[in-house]
């Protein structure tokens, strides 16, 4: 259990270190999430552009020859635009 405390025009909570590291918070960006009964901390893993190549070529390998079942055909399809006036 803690308490807010002030901090300049804000206000913050101390938590305890072994929560920190149970929770996986340690040296990470946090994002906050206004929930019904109370604020979820969560940590924010890889926001940066260092592992996009890496996941992108996992995402391409787990979905090789998947077809996309026509949702790129349907937005390329301009037929509903016959009626616009230019």
């Amino acid at each position: 259990m803690t308490t807010l405390t002030k901090i300049g025009n804000s206000q913050g909570i101390r938590i305890p270190k072994p929560l920190i590291q149970q929770a996986h918070l340690e040296n990470v960006n946090l994002e906050l999430e206004v929930l019904e009964n109370g604020l979820l901390i969560k940590p924010i893993n890889n926001t940066d552009r260092s592992t996009w190549k890496e996941n992108i070529e996992k995402v391409i390998s787990n979905h090789k020859g998947v077809e996309d079942e026509g949702v790129l055909d349907d937005l390329l399809n301009d037929n509903d635009l016959e009626d616009w006036q230019w």
